[in-house]
């Protein structure tokens, strides 16, 4: 249903993903985002071939058919790229003027992508007061990102050729949650993205991305560890991962820990390695922190998992809540809080042109 009509601009967000596509339109009032239209899918796939060459036509007409039934106002569409698919560096060039600047960073891309440059499409970022003076040339630290260009042809074939929309940018899932889940929070923050197949783990810091790992493991890993363990079906299972009041039937005390333990074990253990990648990344003198985690993604749902979090890696954890930089109809509040774990990607896409 469409809830508004934007006085302005309008922009679609697509999360085209291996649950499901998540969609979300946004209006662009006066540099603040109204919601006019959401929707979303699920349908698991095993991975992104399916998506973009075995299933393409399916693909693309359950897009249309989401555009259509969303009633969506614009063809404006902005989509997310997943991070498992992207190259990210933070690099430190020596340069004393632009030219020396963009010379040393397609030197130092050339040595660090193991792909020829020609196949990717590359972008990089200056971040803002990260430099230091040696000698006579200031070395900048500089945010490096490339993306395949297949990758990116299979996103303008599908979007642009196949569902008739107007791809205007490719946004990386991380940008996106900046967006949506941090927005002018200067502090050192780790997203913590619990997707179906996926976990995706960033730190940001003054609104940058430092650090992007993904593993493997994700929300159907626990869902069939949890129906193993409770020897239920996995239907079951998946219902059971948002029910407190249903887990906690198995913990005779009440106490969801040890059961925590087990399903998050190899997820808590990628969270302490990239807690130790990001401090051993600070210069000489330097002490580095992560201030809070954010947790998102469909199992960020798990009953007590932002407890289980705070107390594991003593640091305060929160479920993100992507509609809090969203203007929308209070009626919808409910339904909104149940699905946006879902929506951080697609809602941080809509944003790209508005908050900005």
């Amino acid at each position: 249903m469409s809830w508004f009509k934007p006085s302005i601009r309008s922009f679609i967000g697509l999360d085209v993903g291996l649950s499901g596509i998540k969609l979300v339109e946004l209006a662009n009032e006066g540099g603040h985002a109204r919601l006019v239209t959401y929707g979303y899918v699920d349908r698991p796939v095993e991975n992104f071939d399916q998506l973009f060459n075995e299933r393409v036509e399916e693909t693309a007409a359950l897009i249309k058919d989401m555009v259509a039934k969303a009633k969506c106002t614009t063809k404006a569409c902005v989509a997310a790229v997943p991070v498992s698919s992207i190259f990210t560096s933070i690099i430190s060039v020596p340069a004393s003027n632009e030219k020396e600047l963009k010379e040393a960073i397609m030197w130092q891309a050339k040595k660090l992508i193991p792909v020829p440059l020609e196949e990717i499409q590359l972008d990089s970022k200056v971040i803002e007061g990260a430099f230091k003076t040696e000698g006579q040339k200031k070395v900048s630290r500089v945010l490096l990102t490339g993306a395949p260009k297949t990758l990116v042809n299979r996103y303008i074939d599908l979007l642009g050729k196949r569902c008739g929309l107007n791809l205007i940018s490719l946004e990386t899932e991380t940008f996106a949650q900046i967006r949506s889940l941090i927005g002018k929070d200067r502090s050192s923050i780790m997203i913590i993205d619990i997707g179906f197949q996926r976990t995706n783990i960033s730190v940001v810091d003054k609104g940058v991305p430092f650090l992007n790992r993904s593993i493997a493991i994700g929300g159907d890993a626990i869902t069939q560890t949890i129906s193993q363990m409770l020897g239920v079906p996995y239907a079951q299972s998946e219902t059971m991962k948002r029910d407190i009041r249903a887990m906690g039937a198995f913990a005779p005390t009440g106490d969801l820990t040890p059961m925590l333990d087990t399903l998050m074990k190899p997820i808590i253990n990628e969270i302490k390695y990239s807690f130790s990648l990001y401090q051993g990344q600070a210069d000489v003198g330097e002490q580095r922190r992560i201030d809070k985690i954010i947790i998102t993604g469909g199992s960020s749902l798990l009953p007590s998992l932002s407890e289980y979090l705070t107390q594991t890696m003593n640091v305060n954890t929160y479920l993100g809540d992507p509609w809090a930089r969203v203007v929308y109809p209070l009626d919808l509040r409910p339904v909104l809080d149940e699905i946006g774990s879902r929506f951080s990607v697609s809602i941080g896409c809509a944003m790209r042109d508005i908050t900005e």
